[in-house]
């Protein structure tokens, strides 16, 4: 299992925890506001806004709350201005990418270098560390809802590049510039989506163990754990023994 698919296992873990402190919400409601900011708030028209709401009501967002969302992006209603920023740096020879979405970029940027200093890491510009990696489009669905050859049958002439099964999850991997194409693949076809949304996937990973994957997972865990943080990504790689015992211990 790959260092991203690992990363994304701990998340989906860590979720259920975001949402009792509501913070899961939160993320969810800037991600609809910035798609209806730059796409109009009519989801049949705008595929990021689709796709933002879908995620929300599979984590069970009540209606009233993506509603404010859409209204917030579109100027339907006051709120705060949104800007999507990313950091980045390094765990020894390990590449982190940071996706921000912050009302207030001075406040943003102070957090993540001290969560990177605290923790023995390096912030980089983020060039650096975007060389790392690709954006690719990321779809899971159950398992238990379908099986792997009905989605394969489904994606792949939609112009998706991979089909994968673990734990009960059946993760598509898609080009960027083919992701919404896969994901309305999937809809009309019946099969709703767990999650889609587009990631930084490594095009090569460095191994890690022992203590330094330790500190590695706290780095990841805590700047998840940042208000401001929309996603995060690392090109690491963790013998799955060693992972089995951190997932119990950060998930």
């Amino acid at each position: 299992m790959s260092g991203h698919s690992k990363w994304a296992t701990i998340k989906r873990k860590k979720g259920a925890n975001d949402a009792k402190r509501g913070k899961l919400f939160t993320r969810l409601a800037k991600e609809i506001t910035i798609a209806a900011r730059d796409g109009g708030g009519d989801p049949e028209m705008n595929a990021g806004l689709r796709t933002a709401i879908n995620n929300a009501k599979a984590q069970n967002m009540p209606n009233d709350n993506i509603d404010r969302a859409i209204k917030r992006g579109t100027g339907e209603v006051d709120g705060v201005s949104y800007e999507e920023k990313t950091f980045a740096g390094f765990y020894g020879g390990v590449a982190i990418l940071v996706n921000t979405v912050t009302d207030n970029n001075n406040r943003t940027t102070a957090e993540v270098r001290h969560v990177f200093s605290k923790h023995n890491g390096k912030m980089v510009d983020t060039g650096s560390a975007s060389i790392y990696f690709e954006r690719k489009g990321i779809i899971t669905v159950s398992a238990s809802e379908t099986d792997e050859e009905k989605v394969m049958e489904v994606v792949i002439d939609a112009g998706a590049e991979d089909v994968e099964t673990e734990d009960e999850v059946i993760t598509v991997t898609t080009p960027r510039e083919g992701f919404h194409a896969v994901v309305k693949a999937l809809e009309s076809a019946g099969i709703q989506p767990q999650t889609a949304e587009l990631q930084d996937v490594p095009t090569n990973t460095v191994v890690i163990a022992g203590s330094d994957a330790e500190g590695l997972m706290k780095l990841l865990s805590v700047l998840d754990d940042l208000d401001d943080t929309s996603s995060v990504a690392a090109n690491y790689d963790i013998p799955d023994d060693e992972m089995a015992k951190l997932q119990e211990l950060f998930g």
